[in-house]
């Protein structure tokens, strides 16, 4: 089976577990996690099933699993305090529509991980390319776990309004941003293994970075926090003077 269309075939499978789960106890406590946890799970097998003990693709395979579990622990951190994932509330009681939830997530976790597992497929040297990906995708997870952080003690201190220090005065959504940046770094680490697949593996980085901007990330958030705080003079100033994504130094007045 071409690595692809088994990874493919590992994240639904996957997917489909947590779904059952799930819709059975009628819980979102395993929604996020289910995510994370899909990347760490389709890269071990991957390795595992291509026999990967070289240090490029052992590299490789910690990238993806060092990232999902450092994601995966803040997700299910939150959850497990909020108990509910509002999101879910339409559908929750709903098999099928709630379905396409788990669909739509076992598809991206396969898009996103297709770099990854072309170069699982074979072994790998490192190269200026790979270890330049590498020090992208650290970069990444770093900016997004500080941002995270962040985020999570500004709401430990029970601060009102909307957090705009930090890396928030850089970025209105400087996570995200690291996100991408990470998966950036993944590409360009696999870069010199993917050969054919060079031009088509690009729907990794484009495709986590267009899901980020134009479906599930950006628009949902602004759009709640522009309901919340659009009335306040200071949050359309800092919308003015703040990088939606990227991060960069804020506007002048």
């Amino acid at each position: 089976m071409h690595p692809v269309l088994l990874a493919f075939v590992i994240s639904v499978a996957v997917n489909a577990a947590f779904f059952v789960y799930a819709a059975i106890r009628k819980t979102d406590v395993v929604t996020d996690l289910s995510y994370s946890l899909s990347f760490a799970l389709v890269a071990l097998a991957l390795a595992a099933l291509n026999g990967a003990t070289d240090p490029y693709r052992l590299a490789l395979t910690a990238m993806v699993v060092v990232w999902a579990i450092r994601l995966g622990s803040y997700l299910f951190t939150r959850i497990i305090k909020v108990k509910v994932d509002h999101r879910f509330d339409a559908m929750r009681d709903k098999p099928l529509k709630f379905a396409r939830f788990w669909i739509l997530q076992a598809v991206t976790v396969g898009i996103v991980l297709v770099p990854a597992a072309v170069a699982m497929s074979a072994p790998g040297a490192f190269s200026a390319l790979a270890a330049a990906g590498l020090c992208v995708w650290a970069a990444g997870l770093i900016i997004e776990t500080v941002a995270d952080q962040q985020k999570k003690a500004f709401r430990q201190r029970g601060d009102a309004g909307f957090i705009a220090t930090g890396l928030w005065s850089w970025s209105r959504h400087p996570n995200y941003f690291g996100e991408s940046l990470a998966w950036i770094g993944v590409y360009l680490f696999c870069l010199p293994n993917l050969g054919a697949w060079t031009i088509p593996a690009l729907v990794s980085p484009v495709g986590i970075t267009a899901l980020l901007l134009f479906v599930s990330g950006i628009p949902l958030l602004e759009k709640a926090s522009d309901k919340k705080f659009g009335h306040l003079p200071e949050y359309a100033d800092y919308k003015r003077r703040t990088s939606v994504f990227i991060l960069l130094p804020p506007h002048s007045r």
